[in-house]
């Protein structure tokens, strides 16, 4: 059940966090972020970071490694936005 269960979360981490990465590209590409909410996206890194923080206290490798890389993908939007925007 345990196997079952971390692929599952292996799967869900990965939709999650594949999500970003089109509006990563899209905002490399334009430059363009004036239609993104600045609160959106901090509350939601902030968010990640304390899921990541979480993942690390139980052990949880789905946890850990998805929302690391969805921090960095959203800090991405997030920088991007403070500096485009």
């Amino acid at each position: 059940m345990q196997d079952t269960a971390t692929l599952v979360g292996m799967i869900a981490g990965l939709c999650t966090t594949a999500a970003f990465v089109p509006q990563v590209v899209r905002i490399v590409k334009t430059r363009h972020t004036a239609d993104l909410s600045l609160a959106m996206y901090a509350i939601f890194v902030a968010g990640t970071l304390l899921w990541l923080a979480y993942g690390l206290m139980i052990g949880s490798l789905p946890v850990v490694i998805y929302n690391l890389l969805t921090s960095l993908l959203a800090g991405a939007v997030l920088v991007m936005k403070l500096r485009f925007g």
